[in-house]
């Protein structure tokens, strides 16, 4: 199968590979974020929108221009997320648990909000929603984080039960430690926190895994076009890890 595909933070990191395998795959595809130079830098044939996924005016707006466009929707990735703050729940402010919540939980509730009524009318469809490993284990000085990627599993279960009579399905991926910048800073930060180097860290997350190594984004990207596929047309309403199969979560090195 190929079709259409909407991939939010698109533009760079596992969304960005994500785009890059439907398109292998033939799907036309649309990316939004937030970065406008990396949109810029995307190629050319793809379709590009400059936004934030927490502004419901600008997630509205997207969905109308990609129906006078494309006619319908037959994928969505929700993808869009942060890392958050890394310290002790008790020194986290409310600001910035917000902001993190708000793009990891609500930004996936927006998409699917408005990816929904378009894929209910074609009486088919796929969402696959990005989680994390922190949203099956969590994780110690990540509470938004973890808290957020739990409840998009909560809200990707319910979208299942809710779309599914209408031939729409709904997953989850769960990727573990993905290399690549974002990973960098959050390495940094719970060095920080931890006391510990940055490649102890590191040891100490791909040592926490049975294949004793970090993802790459091809690996979420590629299980991604997998379940919006008709390969997957009676996967629906399940979480799946991509993570090299999380042992210990939390290793202290």
């Amino acid at each position: 199968m190929s079709g259409r595909v909407l991939i939010t933070a698109g533009a760079s990191g596992v969304g960005f590979a994500m785009a890059e395998a439907f398109a292998r795959d033939g799907w036309q595809v649309w990316i939004a974020d937030v970065d406008g130079a990396a949109l810029a830098a995307a190629p050319q044939n793809w379709r590009k929108t400059e936004m934030s996924v927490t502004d419901e005016d600008a997630v509205s707006a997207l969905f109308s221009e990609i129906g006078a466009t494309w006619g319908g929707l037959d994928a969505l990735c929700a993808n869009a997320g942060v890392a958050g703050p890394t310290a002790a729940v008790e020194d986290i402010n409310l600001q910035d648990w917000q902001a993190c919540v708000a793009v990891n939980l609500e930004g996936a509730f927006l998409a699917a909000k408005y990816a929904a009524p378009m894929m209910k009318a074609a009486g088919r469809g796929a969402i696959v929603v990005t989680s994390s490993t922190a949203g099956q284990y969590g994780y110690p000085y990540r509470a938004p984080y973890a808290a957020a990627k739990w409840a998009v599993i909560g809200l990707t279960k319910t979208l299942a039960m809710e779309l599914g009579p209408h031939g729409v399905r709904a997953n989850v991926i769960c990727p573990g430690a993905v290399e690549g910048p974002r990973m960098e800073g959050v390495l940094a930060r719970e060095a920080a926190a931890k006391g510990m180097t940055r490649d102890q860290v590191y040891e100490g997350y791909a040592s926490g895994t049975a294949l004793g190594a970090f993802v790459e984004g091809r690996d979420v990207a590629d299980m991604a076009a997998f379940l919006a596929s008709d390969k997957a047309r009676m996967i629906s309403g399940q979480v799946i890890a991509v993570d090299g199969f999380t042992i210990n979560p939390d290793p202290q090195l």
